[in-house]
């Protein structure tokens, strides 16, 4: 009995938040909160990074002071200085067993660096893939609602009435379309065409013989131009109005 009413209450509170849930909302929050997870994303990798960088420092450091004392305590055994060599031995020793420490803490940090940025790569690709997603169904969304309304605008129209005009207007544009063509090709009968085509070609004609006349006065037929030099030193010039 208690099972039966608990899952009573859980269905009416289910449909009660069902309700209440606009899809188009909450898909517009989740686009918000996918990417406001990329500059988290971000910061953590950055601080992954940062202690991969310390450690690489810290390991550099140690090398170079390993191969200092390595080194220093050669220099020592050449001068027969056993006892300075034997202490430099024992910080070699401390260096090697630190530098040891901090080699595999480097390369650990380093394999986590390089997996933060394979679970960011794959991150931001899923993240893309569900933006659009939601985009998609988003502009889906958009424009059923347009249609719905352009259904509800269309079910309001009233046919008939317009039926009752929409021929007779019809007829009258093409009346007035086929009055206008009438008007153009009577008017352009009325234009003497020929005679200007006529009055052209003679235009064109007499401006080529000019052309021919003009070339003759320079001398084109012998081959040579003759210039206004050339006229003055002949003692004369030749007058091209009086000519034509």
């Amino acid at each position: 009995m208690w099972k039966r009413f608990v899952r009573a209450i859980k269905a009416l509170f289910g449909k009660a938040v069902s309700s209440i849930e606009d899809p188009k909302l909450i898909l517009e929050q989740n686009i918000r909160e996918l990417n406001d997870q990329v500059p988290k994303m971000n910061e953590s990798i950055a601080t992954v990074k940062a202690s991969v960088t310390l450690l690489e420092k810290e390991l550099a450091k140690y090398k170079t002071e390993y191969n200092d004392l390595i080194s220093k305590m050669k220099a020592s055994i050449n001068a027969g200085r056993d006892d300075i060599a034997a202490n430099y031995a024992l910080r070699l020793e401390s260096v090697k067993s630190h530098m040891s420490q901090t080699q595999g803490q480097y390369e650990t940090a380093k394999k986590a660096y390089e997996k933060s940025l394979e679970v960011k790569k794959a991150f931001l690709k899923e993240k893309d893939r569900k933006i659009a997603e939601a985009k998609d169904a988003l502009r889906a969304h958009e424009r059923a609602k347009w249609q719905s309304k352009i259904a509800d605008t269309l079910e309001t129209f009233e046919v008939g009435g317009i039926d009752q005009t929409h021929q007779e207007m019809l007829n009258r544009v093409n009346e007035q379309t086929a009055l206008n063509e009438a008007k153009m090709e009577m008017a352009l009968d009325s234009i003497d065409t020929e005679s200007m085509k006529i009055e052209e070609e003679a235009e064109k004609i007499r401006a080529s013989e000019l052309v021919k006349q003009f070339k003759l006065e320079m001398g084109a037929g012998s081959g040579k131009i003759e210039t206004p030099s050339n006229r003055e030193s002949a003692g004369g010039e030749t007058n091209l109005d009086s000519t034509l």
